[in-house]
């Protein structure tokens, strides 16, 4: 089969379109044809260098996927040869083929086609797990999502207001934000142009916000901490602006929160496959009954990963930028 391979970290040019070996299924996988793969930060931070996969996981960059299941390995049941399926990967998305452990496979969801389910399985679990799993937001609570036009973001906002929540954004202009309020945000802030610590204040009434989800790290820490409501959760699931920063206990302590940060790509199997069937559970009838969809920016041929990539940088998308496999089936 042919792959997406980095023979050395760099820019979207070290992304090589390559033949390797076929990838064999495992105890409890299934090898799955892909129909598409989604393009996300993971994957620009392992092209780069500076985000190897797990032990044991693919090479090859790719978190999520869709496409049709080809072979079975051993101790599979539940699942069979022909059946179109999404996943979430450790690595391996951008491939003709991958081999997925079977906890982390989804239907696709009715109404959603082959390819545009790629990418809903990486958004889908970071929302779910860490806004409703670990930061539990609650109808009614004010939930504010950082980087709201991204795939994270626009999830983000749908779920929130699906269980009843106000949702807040902060994005970088105002075809940005207003792709946000289409999705149904309720606050719309410019962080070039306007401080989000204030504008949360002003929009609760000064109480803050009782969730926040941040895809920035360091740079935000001191100023989510003082955004926060009293009871507050503020979950960090990336570090775009930077690692290491320095956190006010006596704030923090004040205001009786809490601070989580996580990740999803190297969580044992048996993590992965309860939040996969919470996201099927919870998620997946609110796609299907169209209360929330994937946003999707463009579709670029997988062996054009590096155009895509390219995309990515720019930082104008909105939603997820897919990568198609040649002669995709639309299901």
């Amino acid at each position: 089969m042919h792959a997406i391979t980095i023979p050395e970290p760099g820019g979207p040019e070290a992304l090589v379109w390559a033949e390797v070996p076929d990838p064999v299924p495992g105890e409890g996988e299934v090898l799955v044809e892909v129909a598409a793969a989604a393009v996300n930060r993971a994957d620009v931070l392992q092209r780069q260098g500076f985000y190897d996969p797990p032990p044991g996981a693919s090479p090859y960059p790719g978190l999520e996927c869709s496409g049709r299941i080809t072979a079975l390995g051993p101790a599979v049941s539940g699942w069979a040869v022909g059946d179109e399926v999404c996943a979430l990967l450790a690595g391996g998305g951008y491939a003709e083929q991958v081999a997925v452990p079977v906890g982390q496979l989804l239907p696709l969801p009715d109404g959603v086609d082959l390819v545009t389910a790629a990418g809903l399985p990486e958004v889908a679990c970071t929302v779910w797990s860490n806004v409703f799993m670990v930061a539990h937001l609650r109808p009614g609570e004010t939930l504010l999502v950082h980087g709201g036009s991204s795939g994270i973001g626009t999830m983000a906002i749908q779920l929130g207001k699906a269980v009843g929540a106000r949702v807040a954004v902060t994005a970088g202009s105002a075809d940005k934000l207003a792709r946000c309020a289409e999705l149904g945000a309720d606050i719309l802030i410019d962080y070039r142009e306007q401080d989000f610590v204030e504008e949360i204040r002003r929009a609760t009434d000064g109480a803050g916000a009782d969730v926040i989800l941040d895809i920035v790290g360091a740079k935000y820490l001191d100023r989510n901490v003082k955004a926060l409501a009293v009871n507050g959760r503020l979950a960090v699931i990336g570090m775009q602006g930077g690692a290491k920063g320095e956190l006010n206990l006596a704030t923090l302590l004040g205001k009786r929160g809490a601070v989580t940060a996580t990740s999803l790509r190297a969580r044992p199997l048996g993590e992965k496959a309860a939040i996969v069937a919470a996201v099927r559970e919870h998620v997946w009838p609110l796609i299907a009954g169209g209360r929330v969809r994937a946003v999707v920016d463009q579709e670029v041929p997988l062996a054009e990963a590096a155009e895509a990539h390219r995309l990515l940088d720019t930082g104008t998308h909105v939603g997820k930028i897919l990568l198609r496999a040649s002669a995709p089936a639309r299901g």
